[in-house]
């Protein structure tokens, strides 16, 4: 009879443990599920959307757009170096890497300066960019990258433009002016860079 309560008594402490197992199995895949990286993009948005409103809330959304482009453009430029097939392509990459580094410092600077949050990492939309081009086949990568960057420094110029006008901020409007010619100039390198990928 002590046997058979030895038994049942064991037997229910395993059925417990094995209770208890799955159901911290469960709540580590449920944390772990919440716990997606936040959109660095998002983030700083809704920092600023508590802090601003109206057209300083614009000039707010323009830094943090300008972060963006600034960090994806560095890391799609270091990409370029690694994986680009031309010279031209390299060293594109590399200038890119190193003026859009200089690009963020200076925005860095000016966001603290008027307690605007940016980004401080890639946001979704360029680490899926980033992936994408990781994923190119290698013959392929010089003419994607090329025409990433002209698409780019398009999108990059019309807002730049924007803001030099229409920021309300007048150190923002400067920085946005300033920039252009960098933009520019990367825009015109860009398009060369991809009509001698397409030859190729």
């Amino acid at each position: 009879m002590n046997n058979k309560n030895q038994f049942l008594k064991s037997r229910v402490l395993i059925l417990g443990f094995a209770s208890a197992s799955l159901l911290l199995t469960s709540t580590s895949c449920n944390n772990a599920k919440n716990t997606k990286r936040a959109d660095t993009k998002e983030v700083a948005e809704e920092h600023n959307d508590a802090k601003f409103a109206n057209a300083k809330e614009d000039d707010a959304n323009f830094l943090v757009s300008a972060a963006e482009i600034n960090l994806e453009e560095i890391q799609l430029g270091k990409l370029a170096q690694t994986r680009g097939t031309s010279t031209q392509v390299k060293e594109l990459g590399k200038m890119m890497e190193t003026e859009h580094t200089k690009a963020l410092a200076d925005l860095q600077a000016l966001a603290a300066k008027k307690q605007i949050t940016i980004p401080t990492a890639l946001t979704d939309d360029g680490m899926n960019a980033n992936k994408k081009l990781m994923d190119t086949q290698a013959s392929d990568f010089d003419n994607e990258y090329a025409d990433v960057m002209v698409s780019g420094h398009k999108e990059a110029i019309r807002k730049f433009e924007k803001a030099s006008t229409d920021a309300t901020d007048a150190d923002i409007r400067d920085w946005a002016a300033s920039m252009l010619p960098t933009f520019r100039k990367h825009l015109d390198l860009s398009i060369n860079c991809q009509k001698n990928s397409e030859k190729m």
